[in-house]
C-alpha cells in the first residue's frame, strides 16, 4: 500500500487539471503521507504546512496546523493533528512506516501569515513559526527552503516524488472567505471537544 493515513484524516482527492496529475488536499488537522507522486495541496493562512521527505526512498508528506501546542493550557492538551507538536508526531511516524528514515527527512515549510486583523494581537502566525522552527532543530530535521510571515495566504503545492514545491501567494483573491473560514476554525477547536470533529477549510 503506497499512502497511510488514517480515516478520520483522509484528504479531498481529486485530479488536477493544471498538473495533469492525482491529487489530495489536506485541510487544518490533517495530513498526507505517500510513496507514490500523488500531488498534495492545501491553503493556509496563519496556519503552518511542514513537507516533510526522506530523499532516499522518497518518502513523502504534509501536514496542516492551526495552533502550536502549549502545555499551559488545557485547550491545547489534545493528541489531534490541529495541533503542531501532534501533527509532526503523526506525520513523522506515518512516513517512517513508508520506509523512511528519520534521521534523512529533509522539510520544507510554509505559511504563519498575520492574515486575521482581530488575532494580530496574538500573533498566532509568529507562534506558529517559533514553534515549527524550534522543533526542526530539536529534532535535527534540516529546513531546505521556507515561505513564512507575511501578510497573505498562500497556495502550497507539494510533489512528493521530486520534493518540488510551488507556492503562489493569493495576494488578488477576496481574502474574506480564508479569514472566515479560519476564524470559524479555531472557535471550533477552542471550543469542541478534543475527540469531536470539526468542520473546516
Amino acid at each position: 500500500m503506497s499512502e497511510f493515513f488514517s480515516d478520520d484524516l483522509a484528504p479531498n482527492r481529486y485530479f488536477d487539471k493544471n498538473f495533469n496529475i492525482d491529487a489530495v488536499k489536506i485541510l487544518p488537522g490533517e495530513y498526507f503521507a505517500t510513496q507514490d507522486s500523488t500531488l498534495i495541496v492545501t491553503v493556509l493562512g496563519s496556519c503552518v504546512s511542514v513537507c516533510l521527505r526522506d530523499p532516499i526512498t522518497r518518502v513523502a508528506g504534509m501536514n496542516h496546523f492551526l495552533l502550536p501546542a502549549n502545555k499551559d493550557d488545557v485547550n491545547f492538551n489534545s493528541e489531534s493533528a490541529r495541533y503542531g507538536s501532534y501533527a509532526m508526531e503523526v506525520l513523522i511516524n506515518h512516513l517512517m512506516k513508508l520506509g523512511a528514515g528519520k534521521q534523512r527527512l529533509e522539510a520544507k515549510v510554509f505559511g504563519g501569515a498575520n492574515v486575521l486583523q482581530q488575532l494580530r494581537t496574538n500573533s498566532v502566525g509568529e507562534q506558529n513559526v517559533s514553534f515549527i522552527r524550534d522543533f526542526l532543530a530539536t529534532e535535527n530535521i534540516k529546513v531546505q527552503a521556507e515561505d513564512l510571515l507575511g501578510e497573505y495566504p498562500r497556495k502550497v503545492y507539494f510533489f512528493p516524488l521530486t520534493g518540488e514545491v510551488k507556492v503562489r501567494k493569493l495576494k488578488s483573491l477576496h481574502n474574506t472567505t480564508i479569514l472566515e473560514r479560519e476564524s470559524e476554525y479555531r472557535k471550533k477547536v477552542n471550543t469542541a471537544p478534543a475527540s469531536g470533529d470539526v468542520d473546516l477549510f
